[in-house]
């Protein structure tokens, strides 16, 4: 029978990866408590419409990437392709609004799912981590995120990173921008991609982000949007520029991020790793003015990021990171006899509920096997127990470190570990 394996772009994470994942988890949750952001969960589906209008239907994600099915009651669901769109979603169902602005949101481990060739940190199913924060319009809050990720990165141990940033503009500056990147562009329209001859007249900044050969070398020296910024959106990234030179964070201007999504206006950037090859950005975000109201809620402006975690740890690996180990295993109990197996179970578990970590043999190994077990699961300490330490009431406890013993009574064995 042939074996069965994970679907393709999947990846399991298996116990050795996890303490990874458990330490980058609580790095993040950590630094949003310092932040005061709160944590927002939301389902791994959403209704189909949500990214349509949301994300934008020129879109990579949307027009090639969504997992979109009908369920039994003949309703379009889709798998979640990002963070933000259901982020907002729930933003405005539960009421969030009514509560103190700014609030300051964050997602982590969130699933998500994109139907796109596997690569290098890049999976069809990839976990998330993101900050939203809604209700502020000022240049510090988009600093305010910036900052955010590059201390995360810090944390983390992550180095070799750069930091872009560009303005692609309000609703009423990015009208003249269009204009003239339509006017430029029409002379190659014959030459660009069928993707980006559908963008022309819905979306024509978006050409600016193909990846397609022929299509980046047209866009070389198409128009840029920070050329084309109205004066208030002018004045609002020299703040955010402003902020960053105050905090001493080194930045690109980079006119070229435009992202790819359609709700980004104003500030957008990108982290940027050397160390693993063409897909280099690590996190990726910018300012949403438009979308809370686009999807039914109050006129309120938001800015936020997200990063993929296992693109996170192919960064961390690539720089030498040392992970934490897991946490050891404080005593190993080791039996011989029926009554004493007993007794070593019973002793494992007044242990774990003093909050000990003890362990003890679940495959009937012999006498001799157990201590060689215990040495690979590097206990601290093992403890023997036979017929004889049964009938005296003590065990001698042994250190594996420099091989010392010490006499200590079973019905203090709690307390002796517990000091």
């Amino acid at each position: 029978m042939q074996q069965i394996q994970a679907p393709k772009g999947t990846k399991d994470v298996t116990p050795a990866e996890s303490r990874k994942w458990h330490y980058i988890e609580k790095t993040m949750r950590d630094l949003c408590a310092v932040y005061g952001a709160r944590e927002l969960r939301t389902p791994i589906i959403e209704h189909t419409e949500l990214f349509l209008r949301g994300v934008g239907d020129t879109t990579d994600i949307v027009q090639k990437e969504m997992y979109t099915f009908l369920d039994k009651g003949g309703r379009s669901i889709t798998l979640k392709p990002e963070g933000t769109a259901g982020m907002v979603r729930a933003f405005i169902e539960n009421r969030l609004f009514n509560e103190p602005m700014p609030q300051k949101l964050y997602y982590l481990n969130s699933p998500t799912f994109r139907y796109e060739k596997p690569q290098a940190g890049r999976y069809r199913e990839h976990h998330q981590f993101g900050i939203e924060t809604v209700g502020s319009y000022a240049p510090e809050t988009d600093a305010e995120v910036i900052l955010l990720a590059l201390t995360l990165f810090e944390k983390l141990g992550v180095r070799d990173l750069s930091l872009h940033i560009n303005s692609i503009g309000c609703p009423e500056c990015r009208r003249d921008y269009n204009a003239a990147l339509k006017e430029y562009l029409s002379g190659y329209l014959g030459e660009m991609c069928e993707t980006c001859r559908g963008r022309f007249e819905k979306n024509p900044m978006r050409i600016i982000d193909c990846k397609e050969p022929r299509c980046r070398e047209i866009v070389k020296n198409a128009p840029r949007t920070i050329d084309y910024l109205c004066d208030d959106c002018r004045k609002h990234f020299e703040g955010v520029k402003a902020c960053l030179d105050a905090a001493g964070a080194e930045y690109v201007l980079d006119p070229d991020i435009v992202r790819g999504l359609d709700y980004y206006t104003g500030t957008v950037f990108e982290v940027i790793s050397n160390r693993i090859g063409a897909q280099g950005a690590v996190c990726a975000g910018g300012r949403y003015n438009g979308l809370i109201e686009e999807l039914g809620g109050q006129q309120l402006p938001a800015v936020g990021f997200g990063l993929g975690m296992e693109r996170l740890i192919a960064v961390m690996e690539t720089n030498g990171v040392v992970f934490p180990d897991d946490p050891e295993l404080v005593v190993y109990f080791a039996a011989n006899g029926e009554e004493p197996r007993r007794k070593a179970f019973a002793l494992v578990q007044q242990l774990r509920k003093a909050g000990v970590s003890a362990e003890f043999d679940h495959m009937d190994r012999s006498f001799k096997a157990q201590f060689k077990y215990a040495n690979k699961l590097g206990a601290k300490y093992t403890v023997a127990i036979g017929d004889e330490e049964l009938e005296v009431g003590s065990v001698k406890v042994k250190c594996m470190a420099d091989g010392s013993e010490t006499e200590v009574r079973l019905d203090r064995l709690q307390e002796y570990f517990r000091e």
